[in-house]
């Protein structure tokens, strides 16, 4: 953690870009012009005074997703998956009110989810439709891809699904399944919960060693331009599949955690230093597309499911 904290964070994330990843809505901004995919923004609601104006506009979306800009972990993020009569519904089937939804947006405007306790604005996103590749891997909610990029180079993956533990969000502290992800093809090397080897979903079944993530090569390239649009040399790119338009960037975070190497079986220091030794013998920076491919020769495992049996 020490090591992360001052060797990785410190000496490769200037604080004046923190934020690029800290503010979701300047993240959005910035993915938009440097060509990189993210969820269709819908609106933002920055006053407590333009939430009457919410009925008329969410009556043109029957599904979106509310979420703080400056929100962490998973913190303050509603979903609506569909509407019955005047209520809402989540993906747990559960019915609220839009006086719900409203007070949740005046939580966001007042700071409660947001990083300090800063006020905030809500950000409404339209909702992704995960491929169906995902389909029982995932309880109530969309699994995504975190991939752990440094100095431009992807060095580490692992996908997070959600379970019934944690209400259907992908945060593995609240008791997401995190799944190893070989960086040379995307297929599933180990998966744990709550630090523990496990080889089946919880809730639905789901033998994890048969993940395999699609647009593999798609989905690191856009991990790795991150790093020209952030200017950070250490960053978490978090990564969902939507069904019709592919790998989008979810968000970005300055301080990703270390789980992933649990998930994973593996540490990043070796990979970070190799990483370290490659670039001093470049005679040029390589582009966001080479990046990519140098990590998917260089880092690929090819090995075998880890579950429980052999943990």
């Amino acid at each position: 953690m020490n090591r992360r904290n001052v060797a990785y964070i410190a000496e490769n994330n200037p604080r004046r870009f923190y934020p690029r990843v800290d503010d979701k809505l300047i993240t959005k901004r910035l993915a938009h012009a440097g060509g990189i995919a993210v969820p269709t923004l819908l609106g933002v609601v920055r006053f407590t005074g333009q939430i009457k104006e919410l009925p008329a506009f969410l009556a043109l979306h029957e599904q979106f997703v509310i979420k703080p800009s400056k929100g962490s972990g998973g913190k303050g993020i509603l979903v609506i998956v569909g509407r019955e009569g005047e209520g809402f519904v989540k993906p747990s089937g559960k019915i609220i009110t839009f006086s719900e939804i409203s007070r949740h947006i005046n939580n966001i405007l007042s700071g409660l989810f947001s990083l300090g306790g800063r006020t905030d604005v809500a950000m409404i996103e339209s909702m992704v439709k995960f491929a169906d590749v995902f389909e029982n891997f995932s309880y109530e909610g969309v699994p995504d891809i975190r991939v752990i990029v440094y100095k431009g180079y992807p060095v580490m993956a692992m996908t997070r699904l959600s379970t019934h533990a944690s209400d259907g969000k992908a945060n593995l502290h609240q008791g997401a399944i995190g799944v190893g992800l070989d960086i040379g093809n995307g297929y599933a090397l180990r998966a744990v919960q709550h630090g523990q080897p496990v080889e089946y979903h919880p809730d639905t079944g789901a033998l994890l060693s048969e993940i395999k993530v699609p647009h593999w090569e798609q989905l690191l390239q856009l991990a790795a331009s991150c790093y020209e649009v952030t200017e950070l040399g250490y960053l978490g790119a978090d990564i969902v599949i939507d069904k019709e338009r592919g790998p989008l960037i979810l968000e970005l975070n300055a301080r990703p955690g270390l789980a992933i190497q649990v998930a994973n079986g593996a540490g990043l220091r070796p990979r970070i230093e190799q990483v370290d030794r490659m670039i001093k013998g470049l005679r040029r920076p390589l582009s966001a597309k080479e990046r990519a491919a140098w990590s998917i020769q260089t880092f690929g495992a090819a090995q075998p499911f880890n579950g429980i049996e052999s943990a």
